[in-house]
């Protein structure tokens, strides 16, 4: 090969290096130049979901030049409208199966960020075309999706993330080696809070005729939902008030305050589930008076088994301004965890204590984390975040490189807390004299026995209806 002494263009030094080098299409990272990727190294991502939440996720995936967005999707063209300005090569669809059918041989993986009842549909259809998947918290609307997207995940090889990004953080690593370490001991019971909702919530079901924005496909945003009239109570912001779309409270914020819980402690599926619920919720003390919506605030209480065989668990759950009894431990003018909550571990040799995301673990009382040895790191961190966690591990390929969250995590986990959300709803059944075992100090209120191989409430037959939902027609779950 003749190369011209003054000089030569990057361009066609690779084209005529490729052609000397005949079958070798893959031109070596170091040719190129640093902080050149190769095409071959290149991650080529769709997003569904563009706008809010989607917009931020996507804005993370581009902080790695491997990554590639090829296509978008969203059902608001307003909402959306910041990240196809971003991406003006990126194609945009509104209907995200038919990005799937048109874009599915340009696309190596796809971020799902829309409102919960979309998830599962979204995310098995992109498994099922063998395409990676990071999907945002709550992974699923319903227990039975959280099984089939953890199954889904194994049987279609693909690298999975939810996003719950506190999985990736220092924090919650720190405080896995603490209790690894014996420092609170066996732990008994968990108490876990958050300042959520910050969206109307517990309210009646909305009324009035609104014309749908010409920039919205009301029909895609319903997705698999029912089908009910346009009202701006639903969209953009407080879809999660509202059980056809969102999972309210706990399921919005316990993908980031319950996940300490499960990454420290020997726990899979709770066999019993109860809830106390604001009568202001209710009618009489048993029927709900807003069966739409979710409570404006909740105490759920869970029990599990130790896997270890060392007895059972209690963990107790609350939010809109319902908390805990503070911990005597704690000093005067000390905050109880962090500004959106936290969580609290008693063990049988003392307490720990988180704030959101697993961040800042400390023993009880704060003194000890200066007088107390602490153990040595064991758990690798995770120095590029939760984002590019997913994408490293996307571009290394399936049994290369794991991720904090995967689906086989993220399912169990979202399943444990879509039962709370069961036994909320549960409150809100018609026919209320199927409650005769609730505690006469508290009507409405009964425990729940969960069967979580069968996926099944044993002793409240009516409270099943909560584990799958129906479909609308023209919408299917991918199995």
């Amino acid at each position: 090969m003749k190369i011209e002494k003054k000089g030569i263009s990057r361009r066609n030094f690779v084209r005529n290096a490729s052609l000397a080098m005949g079958a070798v299409t893959i031109v070596p990272r170091h040719v190129l130049g640093r902080g050149f990727v190769a095409p071959s190294d290149k991650l080529n991502i769709s997003a569904i979901g563009a706008g809010g939440k989607g917009e931020d996720d996507l804005k993370h995936f581009s902080e790695s030049p491997k990554v590639n967005v090829v296509a978008l999707c969203d059902v608001d063209d307003n909402r959306s409208a910041n990240s196809r300005k971003r991406f003006p090569k990126a194609k945009f669809y509104k209907d995200f199966r038919e990005l799937l059918d048109k874009e599915h041989k340009n696309i190596d993986a796809s971020s799902v960020s829309t409102p919960d009842n979309i998830h599962a549909i979204a995310a098995l259809s992109v498994m099922q075309l063998g395409k990676h998947v990071y999907c945002q918290k709550p992974l699923t609307h319903d227990i039975y999706e959280a099984r089939l997207m953890a199954e889904a995940a194994k049987k279609y090889k693909v690298i999975t993330q939810m996003g719950n990004q506190g999985g990736s953080s220092d924090g919650v690593r720190q405080a896995k080696e603490m209790y690894d370490a014996g420092m609170i001991g066996d732990v008994h019971t968990v108490q876990v809070w958050t300042n959520r909702p910050i969206w109307p919530q517990g309210l009646p079901t909305p009324t009035g005729n609104f014309a749908v924005p010409k920039e919205l496909d009301w029909n895609l945003w319903i997705g698999p939902a029912k089908y009910i009239d346009y009202n701006p109570a639903y969209h953009p912001w407080s879809w999660r008030g509202w059980n056809a779309f969102g999972t309210g409270a706990l399921g919005d914020m316990a993908c980031h305050m319950m996940d300490p819980v499960f990454r420290l402690l020997p726990i899979d599926f709770p066999t019993e589930v109860e809830c106390s619920i604001p009568t202001s919720w209710l009618t009489d003390g048993k029927e709900a008076k807003y069966p739409d919506g979710y409570p404006a605030a909740s105490m759920i209480h869970l029990k599990y088994p130790r896997k270890d065989g060392k007895g059972e668990i209690r963990v107790s759950w609350y939010d809109g301004g319902l908390l805990p009894a503070l911990p005597e431990e704690l000093l005067p003018g000390e905050q109880f965890g962090g500004d959106d909550g936290g969580a609290l571990f008693i063990g049988t040799k003392g307490k720990l204590m988180v704030d959101c995301y697993g961040e800042k673990p400390r023993l009880l009382p704060s003194r000890l984390m200066a007088e107390t040895t602490m153990p040595p790191k064991t758990l690798a961190r995770v120095p590029e975040g939760h984002y590019l966690q997913w994408v490293n591990a996307c571009i290394a390929g399936y049994g290369n490189a794991t991720t904090s969250s995967p689906f086989e995590y993220a399912g169990p986990f979202t399943e444990s807390i879509l039962i709370g959300n069961l036994a909320i709803r549960s409150w809100g059944l018609e026919n209320k004299n199927k409650l005769k075992d609730s505690d006469p100090d508290n009507p409405g209120r009964k425990r729940l026995l969960w069967d979580a191989k069968e996926m099944r409430i044993t002793n409240f037959d009516e409270a099943n209806q909560f584990v799958k939902r129906d479909y609308r027609d023209g919408w299917r779950i991918p199995v």
